[in-house]
């Protein structure tokens, strides 16, 4: 009787396919797609079961055709997912680090001049409880968001930000868009995150901020209108309550690295 080969290899396989259907089982859960991620799973399982273990060739036959054209169809259904998936791999902090190694010491360098005038602007509008919404953009282009609002294409300016969310403003609701140390544009629509683990005092420039967030790498900041208090929102993670002080060690750091 011969004896199946099982070796270190094998284990490393099993683990890393145990590893990725864990992550993607959570993505899914996240989106909302867990029913259907169950769905795909169980029918993969008959179609092995049939088609390796039965070896029934009609059946199995009429099943790889409709796995064929359903990856097609998956990767259509599931597109934001799969995005998020690739998009996730490419902003882990690890593999940040080893890109971090191929950049230049004058890349990483960063103007504070460009910062602190959107720092005193948070700090204007937090002490008049004027609500606000800026997203910095670093490596992942902003162009989708930019051409959702009214375009600017303006030097960073203190009095410019705030007039821009003055609570008469037409563009008071939207969000604005920072890039190339430049005020591209502001009334600008943002995706909206659905995470369940959101405070529920926080309201839709919150939600808006971890969207964006969570859909690229840029910085979003948020003035609270009821509140005043002043978030950050980076990688799907909030930071609340900052201070002008942190605020701009944030800023500084997060936008150092790019």
């Amino acid at each position: 009787m011969d004896f199946i080969e099982f070796g270190i290899k094998d284990i490393i396989d099993i683990v890393m396919v145990a590893m990725m259907l864990f992550y993607v089982y959570r993505l899914m859960k996240e989106s909302r797609s867990l029913n259907v991620f169950i769905g795909i799973i169980m029918f993969i399982l008959v179609w092995l079961f049939v088609s390796q273990v039965l070896e029934m060739r009609l059946l199995g036959s009429i099943l790889d055709k409709l796995v064929s054209v359903g990856v097609i169809g998956l990767i259509v259904l599931f597109q934001e997912e799969i995005r998020k998936f690739l998009y996730s791999i490419g902003t882990h902090q690890r593999v940040q680090s080893i890109m971090n190694m191929f950049r230049s010491s004058k890349d990483k360098e960063i103007d504070k001049a460009f910062i602190m005038p959107v720092v005193m602007a948070c700090m204007s509008m937090s002490r008049n409880r004027v609500g606000a919404l800026i997203v910095m953009e670093r490596t992942i282009p902003l162009d989708d968001i930019v051409d959702s609002g009214e375009i600017i294409n303006a030097d960073i300016n203190q009095r410019l930000i705030e007039n821009i969310f003055f609570k008469n403003s037409p563009m008071h609701d939207g969000a604005m868009v920072i890039a190339n140390k430049r005020i591209k544009a502001a009334g600008c629509i943002l995706p909206v995150s659905h995470k369940h683990d959101i405070p529920k005092e926080l309201g839709l420039r919150h939600r808006a901020a971890m969207g964006i967030s969570q859909e690229s790498d840029a910085v979003a900041i948020v003035v609270s209108e009821e509140t005043g208090r002043i978030s950050i929102a980076i990688n799907g993670k909030f930071d609340l309550r900052l201070s002008a002080e942190q605020l701009e060690s944030v800023l500084t750091k997060e936008l150092g690295n790019n």
